[in-house]
């Protein structure tokens, strides 16, 4: 078995990760805690490289990590002298799994969810001269919590959990009254703006200026124009609100359903639009859940586009804000999955459904209250922190049964806090009443669309392999569901996949594919990448004409 650093890891150098986090509300003044800190773990004090894991080769970490057990992080931070008579307010990206964090001995705020940001303002905390930063953090690697694809005994499709800080650390001024969050509300010719924190302002876009009043700006376009993943056009603007301002974008764009051709279609921008995509597990072979800097998402957008794909499913994870900043910019549909509470079972889950067993009721699944409790807490906070994005256009909220209950109220609740996008309430099985799509995964059988009266979505297919050992996480084991020896073969059967089993059920209802995956992880070697990403297995003269295909077949059906 070998670990591997990418280029860009063996590039690295300084402080990392200095892209501002936050795109969608920017403020010219920021801070950046990355870098060199100090964590004790079992007792033992060493460096670590923020924001990587201690579980990846970027960190630096050369400690044990006992899962349940505490990692106290801690570093020293001046405050900028120009910041005098602001507040202060402390930023993490994300932290796994719970998170204590105090400045200078004065407790500053707890967190429990290991996927999402969190911020506290810690002026009154804050000294002349040095102040010390100190985060306890804890990953129980509990299911009652969102817990993605982590597993202690890692293997097959379970991957090394990822502890402690993973995402940007970083400080902001503000004044006294700022905007506190920025929501974004759009139509065909229309965005709805929301400053919360502030009254009144100004909106200024494309040199017109537009009143805030009660934190609240419409603005209406006459000639609007609208996103997609050939034109991505964003518009931006800035809120000025008394002595605070920050930087955003919107897009326009329209997700429906509509009938055509004798079946429920998804459309976008009021057409019938095939969603041409990858899964995307976004695990990265030296930093696990973080890339070694902000720009391998481009990266790996850039390289799939080349490709022809227009759509990544971002599977039980949530990413830093610069992933979805560069999906809006660069025209890449995300399907976004929610991270997966509650127990596994490989029976109940996996080899069951596999075999056909995919009628299940769900009333009765995931009984535990508090582990019902924290995913629909997520959520809820996903659909909160996400929503401004254009490129997201369908929420998944099951993945394969995985922690499933209630699955109709759950889509009735986010479509109440949602009702622009598309919803996927069960991927793969245990499909209920409420959802926009039939969402089925097949990996052993002939490609098929399901007979339901929803969209058809085949939501994961493929995982096909393609190893180069040298680039190989695991030089031992490959998992995968076919294996191949030459590129030439898996080029032609790929093909194959797409010309013979795809484009003939456009015509029967099939709305988009989810092949699996954009990447190898660890044993898996089913990527269109390896895991180091130094071998993309494909050149774009291999599917590009593909991608031209689906979408003139999309596009030649009868209304």
């Amino acid at each position: 078995m070998q670990r591997l650093y990418t280029a860009a890891g063996e590039a690295l150098r300084g402080v990392p990760w200095q892209a501002y986090p936050r795109p969608q509300m920017e403020r010219a003044e920021w801070l950046n805690l990355n870098g060199e800190w100090e964590i004790e773990a079992n007792g033992r004090k060493s460096a670590i490289r923020v924001p990587f894991c201690p579980e990846s080769l970027l960190s630096g970490f050369q400690g044990k990590i006992v899962y349940g057990q505490p990692l106290l992080y801690r570093r020293r931070f001046l405050v900028p002298d120009t910041w005098q008579g602001k507040r202060v307010l402390l930023h993490f990206g994300a932290v796994s799994r719970h998170a204590e964090v105090s400045v200078n001995g004065h407790p500053a705020v707890t967190h429990e969810n290991g996927y999402l940001p969190f911020s506290a303002d810690i002026t009154d905390f804050l000294t002349a001269g040095e102040n010390q930063l100190t985060v306890t953090a804890i990953n129980d690697l509990s299911p009652r919590y969102p817990w993605g694809k982590q597993r202690k005994k890692r293997g097959g499709m379970w991957y090394t959990p990822v502890s402690g800080i993973w995402q940007t650390v970083w400080l902001e001024p503000v004044a006294s009254q700022h905007i506190s969050t920025l929501s974004i509300q759009t139509g065909e010719n229309w965005a709805q703006i929301t400053a919360q924190g502030v009254s009144e302002g100004t909106v200024k876009l494309d040199g017109q200026e537009y009143p805030l009043r009660d934190g609240q700006c419409k603005i209406v376009l006459s000639q609007p124009r609208l996103w997609s993943p050939e034109n991505p056009f964003l518009y931006r603007f800035t809120v000025e609100a008394g002595k605070d301002q920050v930087c955003s974008y919107f897009a326009l764009r329209t997700l429906t359903v509509e009938q055509v051709g004798g079946f429920k279609r998804l459309c976008l921008n009021g057409k019938p639009y095939f969603f041409h995509g990858l899964l995307d597990q976004g695990y990265w072979s030296d930093g696990l859940y973080t890339s070694a800097d902000p720009e391998g998402y481009e990266r790996d957008i850039l390289a799939m586009k080349a490709l022809g794909f227009n759509t990544l499913r971002k599977h039980i994870k949530i990413e830093p804000q610069r992933f979805y900043y560069d999906c809006d910019r660069l025209g890449m549909i995300v399907f976004q999955d929610m991270v997966n509470c509650g127990p596994y079972r490989y029976l109940r889950d996996t080899a069951l459904p596999t075999l056909g067993f995919q009628k299940k009721r769900d009333t009765r699944l995931t009984r535990d209250r508090d582990t019902r409790r924290h995913f629909l807490a997520a959520m809820e906070e996903t659909v909160s922190l996400l929503s401004p994005h254009p490129s997201i256009c369908l929420w998944t909220i099951f993945n394969e049964g995985w922690g499933q209950f209630q699955a109709d109220e759950c889509c009735r609740r986010l479509k109440a806090w949602d009702p622009s996008r598309f919803v996927d309430a069960t991927s793969g099985w245990f499909s209920q009443k409420e959802s926009d799509v039939e969402s089925l995964h097949i990996y052993f059988q002939d490609l098929h669309v399901g007979n339901g009266n929803k969209a058809q979505l085949l939501s994961e297919i493929g995982g096909w392999c393609l190893k180069y050992p040298e680039h190989s996480f695991n030089t031992e084991k490959t998992y995968g569901y076919r294996k191949y020896d030459t590129r030439e073969q898996f080029v032609s059967d790929l093909r194959a996949l797409y010309l013979n089993q795809v484009l003939p059920l456009i015509s029967q209802g099939l709305c988009g594919t989810i092949y699996t995956q954009v990447s190898d992880v660890e044993d898996e070697t089913n990527g269109l990448m390896t895991f180091d990403r130094k071998i993309i297995k494909l050149a774009p003269q291999d599917l590009l004409d593909i991608a031209g295909l689906l979408s003139e077949a999309m596009g030649a059906l009868p209304s």
